[in-house]
């Protein structure tokens, strides 16, 4: 009977941690526990326990600031799906608002799906001038540092595609507007580790961005600090590229990259 018992039981936190997932898998937004005990009718405690023994086995994720929990890389990992930027964003927006308390600028995720460099989450400085960024907004990869931190770990065949979607026009001055001045400029990025866009897009703006890879080992993004030039100086984009590494690399991290 005692047996009999610790098997139902057993058999029980196994239906509950799977619902678990499938609750978080589905939800498309870092949940607390509350809420996932709410909807599936656990006592807090009891939901808790699970939550963090999903966590200590590598299925879910806890955001220590929000409190909430949300799919690690191991199901991806597992089953060869992608992420969505909708899912990129979720997981980054926490880590952006790490990086604008830090730098006092904005910034953002760029997600690399699809062939496509699409702003995924931001977050706009708390300073009187701001930097508005469209979540869901495509950018070109040619002359935006987030662009270009992805291009700068994409193969030469993928690159070139990218550039072939949209002409390569002259939006400033300083914008880089032959394929072989860009792929010069890969080749720096990659030897440096990040990418500026230096009044590039949009004059009077500045920005520096890097890479975000996956458990492949693929670029999948790139985070970024954005901001006007009178606050963006030279010195202050040299100043902002170790908390925009680490959080860089966190993000990489929750997305199984090592």
């Amino acid at each position: 009977m005692k047996q009999e018992a610790t098997g139902s039981a057993t058999h029980r936190s196994l239906e509950r941690g799977l619902s678990m997932i499938e609750l978080l898998a589905t939800a498309g937004a870092p949940m607390p526990a509350a809420e996932v005990a709410r909807r599936l009718g656990l006592h807090r405690s009891t939901a808790h326990h699970l939550l963090q023994t999903l966590v200590s086995l590598g299925w879910l994720h806890r955001e220590e600031e929000a409190r909430c929990y949300t799919l690690s890389h191991k199901p991806h990992q597992l089953t060869g799906r992608k992420w969505s930027v909708a899912q990129l964003g979720d997981m980054a927006q926490p880590l952006l608002e790490r990086l604008s308390r830090e730098t006092g600028e904005g910034s953002s995720l760029a997600a690399w799906v699809d062939g496509i460099v699409t702003i995924a989450a931001k977050r706009e400085s708390d300073g009187p001038v701001r930097v508005v960024q469209d979540v869901g907004g495509q950018r070109p990869m040619y002359c935006t540092a987030v662009g270009k931190a992805i291009g700068g770990w994409l193969s030469p065949v993928e690159v070139r595609a990218a550039l072939a979607r949209e002409p390569m026009l002259p939006l400033t001055p300083k914008t880089i507007t032959t394929v072989k001045a860009f792929e010069a400029e890969m080749r720096r990025i990659r030897n440096a580790g990040y990418a500026i866009d230096d009044e590039e897009q949009f004059e009077g703006l500045r920005c520096v961005a890097m890479p975000v890879f996956c458990h492949t080992g693929e670029v999948i993004g790139s985070m970024c600090v954005v901001g006007p030039k009178q606050r963006m100086t030279h010195q202050k984009l040299a100043a902002v590229r170790a908390p925009l590494a680490a959080l860089a690399r966190e993000m990489s991290a929750r997305l199984g990259h090592t």
